[in-house]
């Protein structure tokens, strides 16, 4: 009796077992969903290949039903492809969808490429319905009289269906309006014509085909708003002008310099040549004596020398003004 209760539970047990993987490998209820909506699923061939295959059958499936119900013909081997390729297969359904309500001509591998590229593909074709307004940062630039404007460009872009595979995004777009704006303010002659007409510029950067490459068409480009700066060229000529007093400054204490450095040598100058008379006087004592001890010069002949520098000291004295006499005895 026991062994028959437990042969019993065993067979419960692998009962349960089989009919949970029966209900695992063929989805009933989206078995049914499926063919209640018209779409032709195959049990083994489909719910239990995919199952083998290791794809979710309730994101094909769905799918599948979503695109049926809009009319949309998809294949189900193409949606298998694009999940085992890391794609988001229900994002390119729904894209799919809002592309052939808006007459848009979005094929499924168009729409595959755009989303294994990495961009949001429903995204963008909501943006090709609805455009999307995108604001530049604040841009400055300067006018050719020196003065600074700010300014801020909203610029309105739609999506590029043909041209998401490999185009350039939003920041190229933002990038190449911001250098239009520079180029406008800067070739204009004062800051008062760009802010009379703002206009000028968002017609001269829409002039440049700035959309080219990109993924996106340039409807229009707005200047929002235009504010003054600074007095950029005012701000050159001062540092300018203290750059210059700079130069001047240094090349007048170079000359200074150069003046003390040459007084001071015409002052080594005069006292080597003091020296030199002084040593030269030196002598004459020495001379003066070698003359007597020779007999060259008389007791007679040193007295009328020295009448002689006595009257030459008088003379000096008296053709000195009265000034450096007081001078000289101060």
């Amino acid at each position: 009796m026991e062994a028959l209760t437990g042969l019993s539970l065993f067979i419960i047990i692998a009962l349960v077992i089989l009919l949970l993987l029966f209900f695992y490998f063929i989805p009933i209820g989206l078995y049914i969903s499926a063919i209640a909506s018209g779409v032709k699923v195959r049990i083994f061939q489909d719910l239990i290949g995919m199952r083998l295959r290791k794809v979710p059958p309730s994101i094909i499936i769905k799918s599948m039903i979503a695109a049926t119900k809009a009319g949309i013909s998809v294949y189900q081997g193409k949606l298998e492809a694009h999940y085992l390729a890391g794609g988001n297969v229900i994002k390119v359904v729904n894209a799919l969808i809002s592309a052939d309500k808006a007459n848009l001509g979005l094929s499924f591998e168009r729409a595959a490429a755009i989303d294994l590229a990495g961009r949001d593909v429903l995204e963008a074709v909501k943006m090709s319905v609805l455009p999307k307004v995108i604001e530049t940062p604040v841009v400055a630039a300067v006018a050719k009289d020196g003065i600074q404007l700010k300014a801020i460009a909203r610029v309105t872009v739609r999506a590029n269906i043909e041209r998401l595979v490999g185009g350039a995004g939003e920041a190229t777009v933002l990038a190449r309006v911001g250098e239009g704006i520079v180029s406008t303010i800067g070739s204009s002659s004062t800051h008062k014509e760009v802010l009379e007409n703002p206009d000028t510029i968002s017609k001269s950067v829409l002039a440049k085909g700035l959309d080219s490459g990109t993924a996106f068409e340039i409807l229009s480009i707005d200047i929002a708003d235009v504010d003054i700066g600074q007095n950029i060229g005012a701000i050159l000529q001062t540092d300018q002008a203290e750059a210059d007093l700079k130069v001047a400054r240094a090349k007048a204490e170079e000359r200074r310099a150069a003046a003390v450095a040459s007084e001071q040598e015409n002052v080594a100058e005069v006292a080597k040549q003091r020296a030199r008379v002084v040593e030269a006087e030196a002598e004459i004592p020495k001379a003066i004596s070698e003359a007597f001890r020779s007999g060259n010069l008389g007791i007679m002949d040193y007295y009328n020398l020295r009448n002689i520098q006595a009257d030459t000291q008088m003379r000096d004295a008296i053709a000195k003004p009265e000034d450096k006499k007081k001078d000289e005895s101060g």
